[in-house]
């Protein structure tokens, strides 16, 4: 299975030509549930270039978008389409002068809802025309704030979707969710017992903001941000009239999209939440 995200198991690449744009362009198909990767160059906020990957598997019903940004963090998106599932996951190098390990790992599973992103039968046919262009997405979507107020339990999180096992190897013990999302998965008969409620400011009175919290070593409500610079959102469909004057409509690009998050979390002391001090 493709869509497992970096940094654990062995990933199985096929490499594309080319990138479906939104002028008209024939659609040229993949074999059948065969995975498939795609690299597109990208520009930061800050004016440097990455390179993103998109993969996908059609016969797993997934899609998994990653990047590295400038600071070394690699970023990335799964999309689970069958457990209506999306995971973020960021591998955040650490600061080793300030008592922090190599890398922090941190995931956060969120609802996944339709027509967020296209298909992984549609991200699997995409093709480029030009590998070396440096793209920018046609639409910047508003920032989403999210407030995780639930742990994911590790060893059962396969239950839910069976991506975090992969993707959320290196971060067991931060692994976050939303009660309302756990609400809906709940009605869709998954087990409640790999959930669990963080304390919150109601439980503990003096939880501060980590950035506004002065000592190291106590609890309180990390921020962290991210964005997906560029992915394929929507598809395009074209309008064809037959000899008869029949008139049908067919698919025949994309619009990409860019969209950042903003996390809010519970975590046991401001040391696991050192890029969130005030400036």
């Amino acid at each position: 299975m493709l869509c497992q995200g970096g940094g654990g198991g062995s990933w199985l690449r096929f490499f594309l030509t080319a990138l479906l744009w939104p002028q008209p362009l024939p659609w040229v198909a993949a074999a059948s549930g065969a995975p498939s990767e795609l690299r597109v160059r990208v520009r930061l906020p800050d004016g440097q270039v990455t390179e993103e990957s998109l993969q996908a598997d059609s016969g797993a019903d997934c899609v998994t978008l990653e990047l590295r940004k400038g600071d070394g963090t690699l970023i990335t998106l799964t999309a689970d389409f069958k457990q209506e599932v999306k995971i973020f996951r960021a591998l955040i190098l650490g600061e080793l002068e300030r008592g922090q390990s190599q890398f922090q790992a941190l995931c956060f599973v969120t609802r996944l809802h339709r027509n967020e992103i296209i298909p992984s039968e549609s991200m699997a046919k995409l093709r480029q025309k030009n590998p070396r262009t440096v793209r920018q997405a046609e639409e910047v979507r508003a920032l989403e704030h999210l407030s995780m107020d639930v742990a994911v339990n590790f060893s059962k999180g396969a239950q839910l979707s069976s991506h975090i096992h992969n993707v959320c190897a290196e971060a067991k013990e931060a692994i976050y969710t939303r009660e309302e999302d756990v609400k809906f998965w709940l009605e869709k008969g998954v087990d409640g017992s790999m959930f669990e409620v963080l304390p919150q400011s109601s439980d503990l009175p003096n939880l501060q903001r980590c950035r506004l919290c002065a000592d190291r070593w106590r609890p309180c409500i990390c921020s962290y941000a991210l964005s997906i610079e560029w992915y394929p959102c929507m598809l395009k469909y074209c309008k064809s009239r037959d000899a008869a004057g029949k008139v049908s409509s067919y698919k025949c690009g994309i619009r990409s999209c860019q969209k950042g998050y903003s996390f809010d979390y519970y975590v046991p002391q401001k040391q696991l939440c050192l890029w969130d001090e005030e400036t």
